[in-house]
């Protein structure tokens, strides 16, 4: 059995997710809940960028 790192919980299997520019290993209910806060976070910025006529990158 496998430990998840996040919740502390033995599991089957370990689920690899991309957060930011890390992978890390966690369960299936970790890693739903780590996709819902990382597309929410994405989305929020988003609008903030918006809302501040941000066109993009200076280069």
């Amino acid at each position: 059995m496998a430990t998840c790192k996040v919740c502390d919980d033995e599991v089957e299997t370990l689920v690899s997710v991309k957060i930011g520019y890390k992978t890390k290993k966690m369960c299936e209910d970790c890693a739903d809940r780590a996709r819902e806060e990382s597309e929410v976070a994405e989305a929020s910025e988003a609008v903030v960028q918006q809302m501040m006529g941000f066109k993009g990158r200076r280069g």
